[in-house]
């Protein structure tokens, strides 16, 4: 039975042909015995499973036990297909409510290419289905609330954006977004950013705690001060608390109802703290004995939902002791046949096991992100050329949204007619919010996961977030968000669901001033997150192109702005139009030459054209290749330099030790070696920070005298 029939429970009632009590919330005893039935299938499934795993026919197990009660409650209050849900893996109760079957848990449990959760990928009560709107979950504790606030805030942008051709089919004016979260994820930053934003924003957000009193071995009142996270929050502006206690289920089907309402009539945020129980250890691969006392197990053993629900039956006389064996006998049939059928399907394929990395639809390196520019007016900076290109787009498609801290021109829209307008640090955004309204561009806090969470949840729901991290030094708070839910949602989903975000970074040094944490260049960390394109022009021109295919591709992209660059009159280009794209993984060659080939990227690309001139006096022809994109990066033109010169240098401005060169003179060492006449050589920072004090930083960053060198100590080698 599913959820949505349930939580109208429209033909029962309309016949008025079952007793109620007004006791029982309104429902019928034919409704609270559906009821119980979900609780009994979520057990018997993590039961199964157990067997499963023993059977080594399953490979991992974590249970939805003692979580029952609230979870069933919780999913009869929602609209399976128009609500918006982020469940995390103690879930099965709700997930089996709103009609995901048996069936698909234990496809997911053997790890069958079918599992619409994640076709093999992602370990089982890892909840996602498309067709309830339950995007893919990861592993990682308290991500899933950001996710959930940009879902929200998605909802609220469809309604007010009316350019979106296609909006009235993807929200709906009474949508609410669910997210469910344990007792130990409340000590996740990203669970009190949410809460922030959620309050700020008066979203529809019910955040439903499901408090068992321990985060694996760590108890609640070790990790949340008093014990008692609904006490901590009470004070949130905007924030309306309940509290329950999620074993009993009239209990649990009250406090939700009133919470849910209070979210669909648009009165902001809610969250419940439901305290339950977890008789069975936190996953296959923990032992509770070790670190519960036999008192505290008996103790959560009298208070197990599904014991207190049939106490509730026999107290109220609405079930025998045969009515609940017979159901009891029921739900085994269903939950054997279910796990007979799971592993009889497929499994993945092994030669699939890289699908998905990026999107099989849109190849952002192929020919149809190849256009001629059409060059508008003079030469201008790269600034100009990215807040041109963001203009065009944003006009192009209304679903572009822009964040970030300070990316706005004014928070508040009535100082509008009054100031110049901020638009970034770098101004780079300046004017968008005058132009596309405070729906679209907007500022955010000052949290680097915020951001980047958020954005998740808008793309999982079609939006484009192009958004703003404001120095590329500060964008660690977010590198968890990045790397396992921005560039793994497609993977790890098996391609339903995915995020295709454009990161904007300042990045880089040679500014004077920029110390330890305004000039860092580690993206070769980045090179190292599966799902991710990066790109790091060097010109103005490039700048435009390459945003353009950001924009327009399907994948998550970091886009690295040199903060050097922004302004410099060498790399300035005139405007190539609304139209202008350069495929991922195409080099430039701002050089040719026969001797040498220096790769290179970013801010170093003038300084190895200055070395490369200064070569040339003394005889050495050196070619420079600019390759612009990192992920993917244009192996074919590296390749058929090194054939040609069988001398490579690498320069680029991260550390020397494991930055991104070591990959490319590995590989060319590799697969090149019998072209080479010398040894691949590299040219890059220092191992340490940045210093503040200019000479300290020339003597750290690489500059055109490094690059010269190199270059006359490979020629004559």
């Amino acid at each position: 039975m599913k959820g949505s029939g349930l939580a109208n429970g429209a033909d029962t009632r309309a016949q008025g042909a079952k007793a109620r009590s007004r006791d029982h919330e309104g429902l019928t005893r034919d409704e609270l015995l559906a009821a119980y039935r979900l609780m009994l299938l979520s057990r018997k499934i993590d039961d199964k499973e157990i067997l499963l795993k023993n059977q080594q026919k399953a490979f991992f197990q974590i249970s939805g036990a003692g979580h029952e009660a609230i979870l069933v409650a919780a999913g009869l209050q929602l609209r399976a297909g128009e609500d918006w849900l982020f469940p995390y893996y103690r879930d099965r109760a709700l997930c089996l409510t709103i009609g995901v079957t048996p069936l698909e848990m234990f496809l997911a449990s053997v790890g069958s290419v079918d599992d619409p959760a994640n076709a093999g990928r992602q370990m089982p009560s890892h909840w996602g289905h498309r067709r309830f709107n339950m995007p893919s979950k990861s592993s990682c504790v308290g991500t899933q609330c950001l996710h959930a606030v940009g879902c929200a805030e998605a909802g609220l942008i469809y309604a007010r954006v009316t350019a979106i051709e296609d909006r009235e089919t993807r929200y709906r004016s009474d949508e609410i977004t669910y997210v469910s979260i344990g007792d130990g994820g409340t000590s996740e930053g990203e669970f009190w950013e949410s809460l922030s934003t959620a309050c700020v924003r008066k979203l529809p957000v019910v955040y439903l705690v499901e408090d068992n009193g321990y985060a694996i071995s760590v108890p609640v009142d070790v990790q949340t001060p008093g014990g008692d996270i609904s006490r901590v929050v009470e004070g949130y502006p905007g924030l309306r608390v309940f509290r329950c206690d999620g074993t009993d289920f009239i209990a649990s089907y009250r406090t939700m109802r009133e919470a849910v309402t209070h979210a669909r009539e648009r009165n902001g945020p809610v969250l419940v703290h439901a305290t339950v129980t977890r008789p069975y250890s936190h996953s296959f691969s923990d032992d509770e004995r070790l670190y519960k006392t036999p008192g505290e197990r008996e103790a959560e053993a009298r208070r197990d939902p599904l014991r207190r629900m049939q106490q509730f039956f026999k107290t109220e006389g609405l079930a025998t002791d045969q009515d609940l064996a017979d159901m009891l006998a029921s739900v085994d049939r269903e939950v054997n046949q279910a796990a007979d059928e799971a592993l009889r399907a497929p499994k993945p394929d092994p030669a699939t096991a890289s699908d998905f990395v990026f999107s099989p639809d849109t190849d952002p390196s192929s020919a149809d992100f190849a256009t001629e520019p059409q060059p508008q007016g003079k030469p201008d900076t790269m600034v100009t050329a990215i807040n041109s290109t963001l203009k065009d787009e944003m006009a192009r498609n209304p679903r572009i949204v822009i964040f970030g801290q300070d990316v706005a021109d004014a928070s508040n829209v009535e100082a509008l007619p009054l100031v110049a307008g901020k638009g970034g640090v770098f101004k780079v955004t300046h004017g968008l919010q005058r132009l596309y309204g405070d729906s679209r561009v907007f500022n955010s806090p000052l949290a680097e996961a915020n951001i980047v969470g958020r954005a998740v949840g808008m793309a999982l729901r079609g939006l484009k977030p192009v958004v703003e991290i404001q120095f590329f030094d500060y964008i660690w708070p977010a590198f968890m968000q990045i790397r396992d839910e921005l560039a793994m949602m497609r993977y790890r989903s098996g391609n339903h669901w995915a995020c295709p975000v454009v990161i904007r970074v300042p990045i880089g040094g040679y500014l004077r001033g920029g110390a330890p944490y305004h000039s860092q260049s580690a993206v070769a960390i980045f090179a190292h997150t599966p799902g991710l394109r990066i790109v790091l022009p060097s010109n103005a021109q490039d700048a435009a192109g390459l945003l353009r295919t950001a924009i327009r591709c399907d994948d998550p992209v970091l886009f690295c702005e040199h903060k050097h660059l922004y302004r410099q009159t060498y790399n300035k280009g005139a405007y190539p139009g609304p139209d202008y794209m350069i495929p991922f993984g195409k080099a430039a060659v701002p050089r040719d030459g026969s001797d040498i080939v220096v790769v290179t990227w970013g801010a170093l690309v003038q300084r190895s054209l200055l070395a490369a001139q200064q070569a040339e006096r003394q005889g050495i022809s050196v070619a420079v290749v600019d390759l612009r994109t990192i992920i993917p990066y244009d192996w074919e033109t590296i390749a058929a330099y090194t054939k040609k010169t069988s001398r490579v240098i690498v320069v680029h401005e991260d550390q020397l030790t494991a930055g991104f060169g070591a990959e490319i003179a590995a590989r060319i060492s590799q697969d090149l070696f019998e072209y080479l006449d010398a040894p691949v050589t590299r040219v890059a920072a220092l191992d340490c920070p940045v210093a503040y004090a200019p000479d300290l930083e020339d003597a750290i960053l690489p500059g055109s005298a490094d690059v010269l060198k190199a270059i006359k100590s490979l020629a004559a080698y």
